[in-house]
């Protein structure tokens, strides 16, 4: 098959193209010709910087457009039907429910008359993290579009369990909906673990987006919580920095006085680098105000490492507290710096934590999950039901 997936974006660091990215790869290892459409604004940089217009990427086809006017750090607005109906795909996979180019995904699916699926992608967030502007148009999206054009997708994936109520609540058949999850490459379960060099230190890691929604400044005030009851330890930071943001954490890391303990490090991008990375570290924290379904963690699960996350939708559905990990409320610093001290600690509890942690996190196995996805697309093709179809 022909298959078209878009995106916001396909380049730089984000949990949404690392999904697309997989997955289209995945598909195209399969047997399907697949193209991705996308913005070409880079992801995670914390400024405009652009992607090419075309890229081939593990054989995918990538063609990128410039967009004409966005708002906040996610939402753009680009044309890309004109192309879409000269490339003629057999199936269109979207991502991201509130985007206009999904609801443009839609209407070229009508004109080609072929299956459209939607991936959510949690965009459910909670009311006090978004301003009253934004709450309202979340409102009348969803009661003026989302409930009229919902059901119009062949199949809507989600990748968490916790947002299938809220489809639910907007008048989604629950014959629309299946849960497919974002997946870790297979080399997270297969590869040597690399053993800790041994040093005096125990190395805490954090690894992601610098940006204000990781809330790195309440990890920041645990770490120096965690530093006055023991000292061995070492906070690193791994990832892209958000300008603005960036500047904010050091001037925090200069008032706390733990500039010799917090060590900054470039993005990863090259999966054994990233594999070594968790494999010499102690443990993993996730401080985060909100995450769909954080994908950092359950890499850092895969490599049997003691996780702590705060309560968010998508650290809660993965780790339970005390069985496979650690969760804190958010924003609770001192709670954090409790679970960091525990954590460290060399005993059965943490070594059973370890184990649990592996094993939860097998399922997200892309070879498993990329079986069940490619089931279900061709079964699409096989039984599509135009949605669009007036019965007289």
């Amino acid at each position: 098959m022909k298959i078209l997936e878009i995106t916001a974006f396909s380049s730089g660091i984000c949990g949404l193209w690392s999904r697309v990215n997989k997955e289209a790869q995945l598909l195209k290892e399969k047997g399907h010709e697949v193209f991705v459409f996308s913005s070409n604004i880079k992801r995670g940089l914390g400024k405009i910087e652009y992607a090419p217009d075309y890229e081939i990427k593990n054989g995918v086809k990538i063609k990128r457009f410039k967009p004409y006017c966005g708002f906040g750090e996610n939402t753009f607005f680009w044309s890309y039907s004109t192309e879409a109906l000269k490339l003629k795909p057999d199936l269109i996979i979207s991502h991201a429910y509130r985007q206009y180019y999904s609801t443009i995904a839609l209407k070229v699916a009508r004109r080609l008359n072929i299956p459209c699926i939607l991936v959510t992608h949690a965009p459910f967030l909670d009311k006090n993290l978004r301003d009253f502007k934004l709450n309202l148009a979340v409102l009348i999206y969803d009661n003026f579009i989302g409930k009229r054009i919902l059901n119009k997708y062949s199949k809507i994936f989600t990748i968490t369990n916790w947002e299938i109520p809220y489809l639910l609540n907007l008048g989604v058949k629950r014959d629309k909906i299946v849960y497919s999850p974002n997946g870790i490459p297979k080399e997270f379960f297969r590869a040597n673990k690399i053993k800790n060099k041994k040093t005096k230190f125990k190395n805490i890691l954090f690894l992601g987006r610098i940006a204000p929604i990781k809330d790195v400044e309440t990890l920041l005030n645990s770490f120096k919580l965690a530093l006055k009851k023991e000292n061995n330890l070492i906070l690193n930071l791994v990832g892209p920095v958000e300008e603005g943001y960036g500047k904010k954490i050091k001037l925090l890391i200069k008032k706390l006085n733990i500039k010799d303990k917090v060590i900054f490090h470039k993005p990863v991008y090259d999966l054994q680098d990233k594999i070594s990375i968790i494999d010499n570290s102690d443990i993993f924290i996730l401080s985060s105000k909100r995450e769909g379904m954080p994908q950092s963690l359950i890499e850092a699960m895969s490599r049997g490492k003691v996780v702590i996350s705060s309560k968010t939708d998508g650290g809660k559905e993965i780790v339970k507290d005390g069985e496979n990990g650690y969760l804190f409320d958010i924003g609770d610093e001192v709670q954090l710096s409790k679970n960091i001290l525990e954590s460290i600690k060399e005993n059965k509890k943490n070594e059973s934590i370890k184990k649990n942690a592996r094993k939860t996190v097998e399922q997200f196995s892309w070879d498993k999950l990329i079986n069940k996805i490619d089931g279900i697309i061709q079964n699409q093709k096989i039984s599509y039901n135009n949605p669009y179809k007036i019965s007289s």
